[in-house]
């Protein structure tokens, strides 16, 4: 009987170390339904990545082993479930946030996480009112909206030598927010903003702003919003015979887009910008390494934001290792001053939150894939 008991007692023993290990929660928001789904998997995707790797290399914090578990939920897009979600993981006591994707969800949540005292990393919010709130704990690994729309602006002008330009947004937050900063930008001789139109996020036909805009003779047609509504509006400026260029921000600046436009993005037609950079050979290599391992992981290539994503749970990782604490106010001073080197570059925090010396990636698409034109600081 004695020795039969033997195994069991090791087992418990195991199973009592097991338990006393710390547990470090951290969220990570993202539509993972609705029509940016491709986008919020994307992300959770990434964010599933960088936890498993951090768990399997034996992740410490003040030399104690720690396990990450990664908290996910699904915002829809939609800000009034983006807050109820952002409840969610408070209850949940989350030790930090990843996300949100859309600016229209991560805006108000963050609100929540600061009452909260938890600190945030979006990957892709762009709304520069996300930090104007000059909340202590938010911060974001992208550029805003004033460098992607006005950059974008200057660079039509400037560069694509356009003069007639028609705009529309989606009504969204980040939609808004980077035409805005686009016709702020789009300032030169002769210039002209000839007309501005508006759709929503979840519409189909833009048959009636297409025609309106038609008239109008645009060299360019500017779009706020995402590739979900800018895949076949692209179609529909086909079928209606508008010829102009299409620009618009990183939220069509994804590999779906030349899926869900078809012919219909054209070669070299459509101008984009990522907002973030990755320059030189060295680096280069590091988000192709990056890549294929996202790839081989999940069995799906990157979207978009992956890379952002996965460097936002490398940058609070590292922030707890520094405080030796997972504690978000003993941490939160170790992320104001990180200076990580990511797989998207170096990352450091000016005193509102935004990442230092944001840079774009401009794109285009060729044979319906998105082909690398230039990165911008």
């Amino acid at each position: 009987m004695t020795t039969k008991l033997i195994p069991f007692a090791i087992a418990m023993l195991l199973a009592g170390g097991a338990s006393a290990q710390q547990v470090v929660k951290i969220g990570h928001v993202g539509p993972v339904s609705g029509p940016n789904s491709h986008l919020g998997k994307d992300n959770e995707n990434a964010a599933r990545m960088a936890i498993d790797e951090l768990n399997a290399k034996g992740f410490t914090i003040d030399g104690k082993k720690v396990t990450l578990q990664l908290v996910a939920e699904d915002d829809g897009s939609d800000p009034k479930q983006g807050t109820a979600v952002a409840q969610k993981l408070v209850d949940a006591k989350v030790k930090g946030v990843i996300g949100h994707l859309n600016s229209g969800t991560s805006v108000p949540a963050s609100k929540i996480y600061n009452d909260a005292g938890i600190p945030q990393i979006s990957p892709a919010t762009t709304a520069t009112q996300y930090t104007k709130q000059r909340f202590p704990g938010t911060f974001r690994v992208v550029a805003n909206d004033a460098k992607l729309g006005g950059t974008l602006g200057k660079y039509a002008v400037e560069s694509l030598k356009v003069k007639n330009i028609a705009v529309i947004d989606d009504r969204t937050t980040y939609g808004q927010g980077v035409a805005t900063e686009f016709v702020k930008g789009a300032k030169g001789p002769g210039v002209r903003i000839v007309g501005k139109e508006f759709t929503s996020a979840t519409a189909t036909d833009y048959t009636a702003i297409l025609t309106s805009i038609r008239a109008k003779k645009p060299d360019l047609v500017f779009f706020g919003g995402m590739d979900s509504v800018g895949g076949p509006m692209l179609k529909q400026m086909k079928a209606l015979g508008i010829e102009a260029r299409f620009m618009g921000g990183d939220g069509i600046c994804t590999e779906a887009l030349g899926r869900l436009a078809g012919d219909a993005v054209g070669e070299g037609k459509v101008i984009c910008a990522e907002a973030g950079g990755v320059t030189g050979a060295e680096q280069e290599k590091t988000i192709a390494d990056f890549r294929a391992r996202f790839k081989q992981k999940t069995g799906v290539e990157v979207q978009l934001y992956a890379p952002y994503v996965y460097d936002a749970v490398m940058v609070m990782a590292a922030a707890m290792q520094a405080a030796k604490s997972a504690e978000p106010a003993k941490y939160l001073p170790e992320l104001k001053k990180i200076n990580y080197k990511g797989v998207t570059g170096a990352i450091a925090f000016d005193a509102s939150g935004d990442i230092n010396n944001g840079a774009l990636t401009l794109y285009t698409f060729k044979g319906g894939k998105r082909s690398k034109m230039d990165v911008i600081r």
